[in-house]
C-alpha cells in the first residue's frame, strides 16, 4: 500500500477501482471560460484535468471555447463568461454570492459547473471532484449557496515562525521576521480551503508584530495574497492598535487623533497597492493587556471606525473586530465578577454607533473555546452591528491535537440554539447568517493552527475539524455523522470498517473529552495559567483570569442568575434567561455554569453532583481506552504510516485520560472529602506507587500540584549524570499481564528508561515526547507532562522481581510515578 504523508487532506484523489471508472462518464474535454491563469475558473480547469485523470485515469485536454459541436464536456465558468460564450443561463436558480450550479447530465452529456462568481466556480469544480472521489456518480443538477459571505480563517502565526496555540511545526508564513520565499505550501493549503469553501485567512497572530508593516513584509504579504488568489483564497491581516506609536513614531495611538488617523490611511494605501483585494482587518484590542481605543479614554466604537474609514476608500474590506473584551484582573472575592458578562457589557451599549462596514467578531462562547459553554449572550444583543461568530480548530482547550475530539458536534449544538430574540424564532445559524436581524454582511472565523508538519495541524484525524468548519460554515444544518464520513472517504478511502470504524471514533470523541475533562458546565479543567494542556482543577481559582469554578470545601459552580449572582442570565432573551435562572429548568450539562451548589446536590438523573462527577471520569477515561483498540481494526486498510501516527496518538491519549481521571477527582475528593459510591477514587488494587519501590539512586518527591501524581508525590534520580533504578517483588496472582508504567516527560532532556522482569529486559522507551507531539509542553512534573507506556502480554509469577531503570538527561531527572500490573479487560 502507498505510503502517505497527509499532506494532500482530503484532496488525495485515490485512484478508484476499475471496476468503478468504467461506469463513469468519459469527457472529450475540459472547456475553461477564462484563459488568466490567476483566474479561479482557471485552476478549477486545472484542477478537474488532475482530478479526472489520477480518479478516473481520463486524461482530458482544456479547451477554452464553448461551441454547439462541444458534447462530453466538462465547461466550467461564471455565469457572465458562460452567458458571453453563448450558454444558456436562463435555467440556472439565483445564486448568491460565491454559489454554483452543477448539472452533470447538461446537453449534449456535458457536466457545466457554473458559479457566480470565480469562487464560485472553483468551488463547483472541487465539489464534482469530491463526489466522483466518493465513487458517487449520480446524477445531479443543483444550486449551492452558502448561508453567509464571511467564511474566514485565523492564523495565529507569527512574524519569528511559531504559531501561537499551534502543535505542528513552524509557520508556512513567516521565519525569522519575514515572510518565508517558498510559497509552495501556502498554494497547497489556499488549496485545501479553497475546497471546503473558506475565501480569506487572516495569516498572522491576533497578538500581532507592527513590523508586519516593514517593506520587505509587505512584499511579502504581496506574494502571500499572488499566491492564494488563484484558488479563489483572499487574505487579510491582524492589527497591532499601538503600531502609530510602536512602529510608526508618533506619540499617541490615540483613535480621534487626525494625525493617527492619517497614518493608517497611509499605511492601509500601502497595503492596497501590494494586495489590492486584501479582504480587510482583523483586531485585537484592551484584551488580556494589549492597548486599544480605551487605553485613550475612547470607545471600543472610536478604535473599529478609524480602521474601517482607512478601508472604505479600497472596495469591500472589512474590519473584524473581536469582542473578546475583558479585565483579567478580576477580584474572585465579588461575587457579582464575571468574565462571561464582559462581552455584552462592552459591546451592547455601542450597537449601531459602527460603521457599515466593521463586524464584530463573537466567541461562540462567553469564556474561551472551553469543551462546554451557553452560546455568547452578544449574539442576541447586537441588532444593528453585523457580527460573525468565531469557532476554534485549533484545539487550545480540548487537548491541542495530541488528544483526538471532533467539533462539528459542538458547533452544530451552538448553531441550533434558539436565542428567542423579541420572542421569536432566532437560532444562532440564523442570526449569523444574517437572515434573522437583516444584515448584508456577516458570518463565521475560526482560529486555525496549520503548521509545516505534513499533518497540517499535528494529528490526522484532528484534519477532519477543519474540513469540518468549511461545510459547516457554508452549510450550518449540515449533519455531522455525514460530514466525518465524507472526509473519511476522502482522506483515508473508501472501505467500510474504515469509514464506520472513524466515524464511531468521532462522534464519541466530545463526549468522551468533556466526561474525563470537565463536566456539568464546569468548563475544562486544565491549567489555564500556564498551558491551557493538562488537568489542573485548582488553577481555575485564586487568580484575576476569571475563569471561576468558585469550588469550595462544600459547593462548586458559578452563580450567574439575576437574583443572587452575577446576573450574567439575564443578558439573553427574556426566555433564554428564564430557563438559566431557574435551576430546575437548567439543563444538567451546564448546571454549574450558571448555579453555585452543594456536592450533594441532585442531578436531574438522580446522582450528586460529586458522584457525576466521579463516575463521568471513570467513563471518559474508559471510552478514550477503547479508541486504539477500535483503531487497530484498520491495520492494512490504511497506509502504514499514518495508521501508525494515529495508533500512537490515540494510545498516548489512552493514557492521558487517566492522568486527567485521577487528577480531577483526587482533586474533588480531597475538596470535599465525599467518598466515591463505587471506591474507585484513591483505590487501585494493581498499582504500586513508585515511592514504595526499593530505591538505588532515586529520591522521593512531593509534585505540585499535587492531584499530578498518584498519592501526590513521585521519584527522580537523585543527579543528573547517574542512573537509578526502583524495583518490587510483584504480589500478584501469576498470569499473564498488561504492564503500565506512568511518568513525566518534560522539557529540558529526554531520559531513557529500561524495565526488566526478574533481570529480563520486557521494554525499554525515550521520554521525547516533545519530538513526537506537538502540543504546549511543561518543564515541570505535573498533569501536562505526565504519562503513560504500556507493555502487553507479559508472562508474571508471583514474586518476580520488577525493575526500572532510569537514566535522567539534563533537568529530566527520569520521573517516575507509579506502575499498574493489569489483568486483561483490566484499565487502572
Amino acid at each position: 500500500m502507498k505510503i502517505e504523508s497527509g499532506l494532500d487532506g482530503w484532496l488525495r484523489y485515490a485512484e478508484l477501482p476499475t471496476e468503478s471508472r468504467k461506469t463513469a462518464q468519459h469527457y472529450s474535454s475540459i472547456i475553461v471560460l477564462d484563459k488568466n491563469e490567476t483566474s479561479p475558473v482557471y485552476t478549477a480547469g486545472k484542477e478537474l484535468q488532475e482530478g479526472l485523470n489520477r480518479i478516473l485515469g481520463q486524461r482530458v485536454d482544456i479547451d477554452f471555447e464553448l461551441t454547439s459541436q462541444s458534447s462530453s464536456s466538462v465547461v466550467v465558468g461564471t455565469l457572465d463568461s458562460f452567458s458571453a460564450a453563448g450558454g444558456n443561463i436562463k435555467d440556472i436558480p439565483a445564486l448568491k454570492e460565491d454559489g454554483f450550479w452543477l448539472d452533470t447530465h447538461a446537453d449534449n452529456n456535458c457536466t457545466r459547473i457554473i458559479g457566480q462568481n470565480e469562487r464560485g466556480a472553483i468551488y463547483g469544480a472541487f465539489e464534482y471532484l469530491m463526489r466522483l472521489a466518493q465513487g458517487n456518480f449520480a446524477p445531479v443538477a443543483s444550486a449551492n449557496n452558502p448561508s453567509a459571505p464571511i467564511r474566514w480563517v485565523n492564523q495565529w502565526d507569527n512574524l519569528d515562525g511559531s504559531i501561537e496555540r499551534g502543535y505542528a511545526g513552524l509557520s508556512i508564513f513567516f521565519r525569522d521576521g519575514e515572510v518565508v520565499d517558498d510559497m509552495t505550501r501556502v498554494a497547497q493549503f489556499a488549496r485545501l480551503l479553497s475546497s471546503i469553501r473558506v475565501n480569506a485567512v487572516v495569516v498572522n497572530n491576533v497578538n500581532a508584530n507592527p513590523k508586519l508593516f516593514s517593506e520587505t513584509n509587505l512584499d511579502g504579504l504581496r506574494r502571500i495574497a499572488d499566491a492564494m488568489r488563484p484558488w479563489g483564497v483572499r487574505i487579510g491581516i491582524s492589527l497591532y492598535f499601538d503600531s502609530p506609536k510602536e512602529f510608526g513614531g508618533l506619540p499617541t495611538s490615540d483613535p480621534l487623533d487626525l494625525a493617527v488617523n492619517d497614518w493608517w490611511k497611509e499605511i492601509t494605501a500601502k497595503l492596497y497597492e501590494k494586495v489590492p483585494d486584501l479582504v480587510g482587518y482583523t483586531i485585537k484590542a484592551n484584551s488580556e493587556g494589549q492597548p486599544g481605543p480605551l487605553t485613550y479614554q475612547r470607545t471600543l466604537a472610536d478604535g473599529a471606525n478609524m480602521f474601517a474609514r482607512a478601508l472604505k476608500p479600497h472596495g469591500d474590506g472589512i474590519v473584524m473586530y473581536r469582542a473578546f473584551v475583558y479585565n483579567h484582573h478580576l477580584d474572585e472575592s465579588v461575587w457579582e465578577h464575571d468574565r462571561a458578562n464582559a462581552a455584552v457589557d462592552y459591546f451592547k451599549e455601542l450597537d449601531g454607533e459602527f460603521d457599515d462596514n466593521v463586524i464584530v467578531q463573537i466567541k461562540w462562547g462567553p469564556i474561551d473555546f472551553q469543551v462546554r459553554e451557553p452560546p455568547s449572550p452578544l449574539l442576541a444583543n447586537l441588532r444593528k452591528t453585523k457580527a460573525a461568530i468565531e469557532f476554534q480548530v485549533a484545539q487550545e482547550y480540548l487537548g491541542q491535537q495530541s488528544h483526538f475530539v471532533y467539533m462539528a458536534p459542538l458547533w452544530r449544538e451552538i448553531l441550533d440554539f434558539d436565542m428567542r430574540i423579541d420572542g421569536k424564532a432566532s437560532h444562532i445559524r440564523d442570526i449569523v447568517s444574517g437572515e434573522r436581524l437583516g444584515w448584508n454582511r456577516s458570518g463565521y472565523t475560526t482560529v486555525l493552527n496549520v503548521g509545516s508538519d505534513t499533518t497540517w495541524i499535528g494529528h490526522h484525524l484532528s484534519l477532519s475539524n477543519l474540513y469540518a468548519y468549511g461545510r459547516i460554515a457554508w452549510n450550518p444544518i449540515a449533519d455531522p455523522v455525514s460530514i466525518v464520513q465524507e472526509w473519511t472517504r476522502l482522506t483515508f478511502g473508501l472501505d467500510k470498517t474504515v469509514v464506520d470504524t472513524i466515524t464511531k471514533i468521532s462522534m464519541k470523541s466530545w463526549p468522551t473529552y468533556e466526561n474525563y475533562s470537565g463536566n456539568l458546565g464546569i468548563q475544562t479543567l486544565c491549567d489555564i495559567i500556564y498551558t491551557h494542556y493538562g488537568p489542573s482543577p485548582g488553577s481555575q481559582d485564586g487568580n484575576g483570569w476569571g475563569q471561576w469554578t468558585r469550588a469550595n470545601a462544600h459547593s462548586i459552580g458559578m452563580d450567574r442568575t439575576v437574583a443572587t449572582g452575577s446576573g450574567n442570565s439575564g443578558q439573553y432573551p427574556p426566555e433564554v434567561a428564564a430557563r438559566y435562572e431557574n435551576i430546575e429548568t437548567t439543563p444538567d450539562n451546564l448546571l454549574l455554569w450558571f448555579h453555585h451548589v452543594p456536592y450533594t446536590h441532585r442531578l436531574k438523573s438522580g446522582k450528586t453532583v460529586i458522584q457525576h462527577f466521579y463516575d463521568a471520569h471513570y467513563e471518559g477515561a474508559a471510552n478514550a481506552q477503547t479508541f486504539p483498540v477500535e483503531w487497530a481494526k484498520l491495520k492494512g486498510l490504511i497506509d502504514d504510516h499514518r495508521f501508525e501516527h494515529v495508533a500512537f496518538k490515540l494510545q498516548y491519549q489512552a493514557g492521558h485520560a487517566l492522568v486527567w481521571r485521577d487528577s480531577v477527582n483526587y482533586f474533588y475528593f480531597a475538596k470535599c472529602g465525599i467518598p466515591d459510591e463505587k471506591k474507585r477514587v484513591g483505590n487501585h488494587q494493581w498499582r504500586i506507587e513508585a515511592e514504595s519501590m526499593e530505591l538505588s539512586g532515586y529520591k522521593v518527591v512531593s509534585v505540585t500540584p499535587a492531584e499530578a501524581a498518584s498519592g501526590g508525590k513521585a521519584i527522580i534520580t537523585k543527579s543528573n549524570d547517574a542512573p537509578g533504578s526502583a524495583q518490587k517483588e510483584l504480589p500478584f496472582p501469576s498470569g499473564t499481564y498488561d504492564i503500565a508504567v506512568n511518568y513525566y516527560d518534560h522539557l529540558g532532556g529526554r531520559a531513557k528508561y529500561e524495565i526488566f522482569l526478574e533481570e529480563k529486559l520486557i521494554g525499554a522507551w525515550t521520554g521525547d515526547l516533545e519530538d513526537r507531539l506537538g502540543h504546549d509542553f511543561s518543564e515541570y512534573l505535573d498533569g501536562h507532562s505526565a504519562t503513560r507506556v504500556t507493555f502487553c502480554g507479559i508472562k508474571v509469577k508471583k514474586g518476580d522481581l520488577l525493575k526500572i531503570v532510569g537514566q535522567p538527561d539534563g533537568s529530566e531527572l527520569a520521573p517516575l510515578d507509579y506502575v499498574s500490573v493489569l489483568p486483561e479487560g483490566i484499565i487502572d
